[in-house]
């Protein structure tokens, strides 16, 4: 008789991680819950929500499921090691002038970082999420390919993850749309489950008001950094701003400047606190670099190839030419493309396979 695979779940309390036990469950896998605690939160906008890591609640509904299905949960209490991590690169980013992506780091050092470490202390084989993709094992190469739920695919958010965490992990939802897995909920009599609502905010910042949040975490902030200059393109002081850290590339809204015409943050100066506005196609750009590269599809880019590239998560993308510069990769837009953001992620595909990722450290 075959030996089970032993498999560690990590489970959320939300719909997806929960569909995850059940389909697992049904294929006989011996599971192994597990559920981080990296951030607690009491306000009603997270606890409604299908949230990952940030209430209580979320983790005594997985306790429970686990009860139901007959296998063993555990709660890793990860708290000081996200905040030193996770919150304090968020924190950073943004008082260096840059708009950081903290799920991504967050895939990288907790939910493919620590999550693993656990599985190995427990002797799991493997490794099961909720994520909307796919891995495909082709040319001795792991990588992602887009979900069946495009809508719902999250690749963009895993390009950091290596061959090692690839060849361990299982995406059970890849193949699924959302629909179809908040059926499987209706079926298996999970009501609430199936009805939970989506969060896209960042776990800790449950209200989506990041700059609350950074006067809460430095309470000297507005002291230190209100009264910057709005600039032109040429450098003419156009206004005062509250603060660097409180824009990003594109916005708009809440400038409280008056042009007599549109304008938008085209570029944030940390050493100066100097905020530079300009019309909408001053935005647009054309070439990028990105550092950090994790290389996926292929073990190496060679010469000049053709993709498609991300600059944020809810775009088709653009088509674009790409080669290896230095430790970088230089990415040429076929059409100029507006608001790229150093310290977002730029990840390329080839048609929906993942072929590289790294974070936007230069734009031209």
């Amino acid at each position: 008789m075959a030996t089970k695979k032993k498999i560690l779940l990590a489970m959320s309390g939300g719909t997806d991680s929960s569909v995850v036990a059940l389909l697992l469950k049904r294929k006989g896998f011996d599971i192994q819950g597990l559920t981080f605690r990296s951030y607690d939160s009491v306000s009603l906008a997270c606890m409604e929500k299908e949230n990952a890591c940030c209430n209580l609640d979320s983790i005594l509904e997985a306790k429970k499921l686990a009860s139901k299905l007959n296998f063993p949960h555990q709660i890793l209490d990860i708290r000081d090691f996200f905040d030193k991590t996770v919150i304090s690169n968020f924190i950073s980013e943004y008082m260096s002038g840059l708009t950081p992506n903290p799920c991504v780091l967050c895939n990288k050092t907790v939910k493919w970082g620590k999550m693993i470490e656990f599985a190995d202390k427990l002797n799991c084989e493997l490794y099961a999420t909720g994520h909307y993709a796919q891995i495909i094992n082709e040319n001795e190469r792991f990588f992602l390919r887009k979900a069946k739920d495009i809508s719902k695919d999250q690749t963009y958010f895993l390009w950091t993850l290596s061959q090692e965490n690839l060849a361990r992990t299982i995406f059970p939802l890849g193949n699924l749309l959302k629909s179809e897995v908040r059926e499987i909920a209706r079926q298996n009599n999970y009501e609430k489950l199936a009805n939970k609502k989506e969060s896209q905010e960042i776990c800790f910042i449950p209200d989506d008001d990041y700059r609350k949040f950074l006067r809460e975490r430095i309470p000297d902030i507005d002291k230190n950094l209100n009264q910057g200059n709005f600039v032109d393109s040429s450098g003419n002081i156009l206004g005062k701003h509250k603060g660097f850290p409180f824009y990003t590339i594109g916005q708009r809204k809440g400038l409280e400047i008056a042009m007599g015409y549109p304008v938008y943050v085209l570029k944030i100066d940390a050493k100066t606190n100097t905020i530079t506005l300009g019309k909408p196609e001053e935005l647009l750009k054309k070439t990028v670099w990105i550092k950090d590269v994790n290389l996926m599809k292929y073990a190496e880019i060679k010469g000049e190839m053709r993709g498609n590239c991300k600059i944020r998560y809810n775009t088709k993308g653009e088509d674009c030419s790409y080669s290896k510069d230095g430790e970088m990769i230089k990415i040429i837009f076929d059409k100029e493309v507006s608001a790229v953001t150093p310290g977002q992620s730029a990840v390329i595909y080839e048609n929906n396979d993942l072929v590289c990722g790294g974070i936007i450290a230069k734009i031209d």
